[in-house]
């Protein structure tokens, strides 16, 4: 995936107007904000002109030329701040990556570092089933983008229980599902469809995935009647948000 296009691209406009409208709820250009999952740094330069103070930190150190954006290498299920550090915090395409042993590590974190406000932007409902991946290094499955969790509100409530919800929103519409058996097929079929233009590695072994080999008349097989299967089922599959953006305040 060119990062550069995806920031360009029509939905991503959508998504990151929805989330500055959130953003500009609780900006004060007095008051600090932790971005967490900067990467390029699409929403740090954003998020400085409503802040005294940006904090863009990631896995890998960012590199943000910016006035007023400081640049921090580091874990959101480890935070290196005090409690009450940040004023707002805005994090947005990071849990469905996190590891699901680590995810409410993650949220406790996030909970101890946040003074007021939280912005948290996920997938919303999204079966992490289609589009999944076979790695060709080591043999394993992987689920679409890296997303290894799947959100609704009332997980996210419930992961941040110490915070109220002050607004819900939810950005663009996606009808799409699949079921076991259409899965198993795809499995079978070594999961030609899957998103290998990924810049996420095997979640596996880290790798990075590489372009299924050409199917067998199995496979093939196996692919047609996984196509099948789903198309059988797509009439009882009801549209909803694509993603979900909520504005928790914490409880004093």
């Amino acid at each position: 995936m060119n990062l550069a296009e995806y920031r360009n691209s029509d939905s991503e406009s959508v998504r990151t107007k929805d989330l500055m409208r959130h953003i500009r709820s609780v900006s004060d250009r007095k008051q600090k904000i932790l971005e967490i999952g900067a990467r390029d740094g699409h929403f740090s330069v954003l998020l400085k002109d409503h802040f005294a103070n940006v904090t863009a930190l990631d896995l890998n150190k960012p590199n943000i030329q910016k006035e007023k954006v400081h640049c921090v290498q580091g874990d959101v299920t480890d935070l290196a701040f005090n409690d009450n550090s940040f004023d707002s915090v805005l994090c947005a395409e990071v849990l469905e990556h996190i590891p699901p042993p680590k995810l409410e590590e993650a949220c406790k974190e996030l909970t101890r570092v946040a003074k007021k406000h939280l912005i948290i932007g996920v997938p919303y409902k999204q079966d992490i089933r289609v589009g999944r991946t076979t790695c060709y290094s080591c043999g394993k499955k992987n689920p679409p983008w890296g997303h290894v969790n799947s959100f609704s509100k009332k997980r996210l409530e419930k992961l941040f229980e110490k915070f109220e919800v002050t607004e819900v929103s939810f950005v663009e519409e996606i009808e799409e599902g699949t079921n076991f058996i259409a899965t198993f097929l795809l499995d079978l079929a070594g999961n030609p469809y899957g998103t290998y233009s990924q810049e996420e590695g095997c979640i596996h072994c880290g790798k990075k995935l590489k372009e299924p080999p050409r199917r067998n008349m199995l496979q093939k097989v196996s692919t047609k009647a996984a196509f099948l299967t789903n198309q059988l089922q797509k009439p009882f599959l009801k549209p909803h948000g694509n993603w979900i953006h909520i504005h928790f305040e914490k409880i004093h």
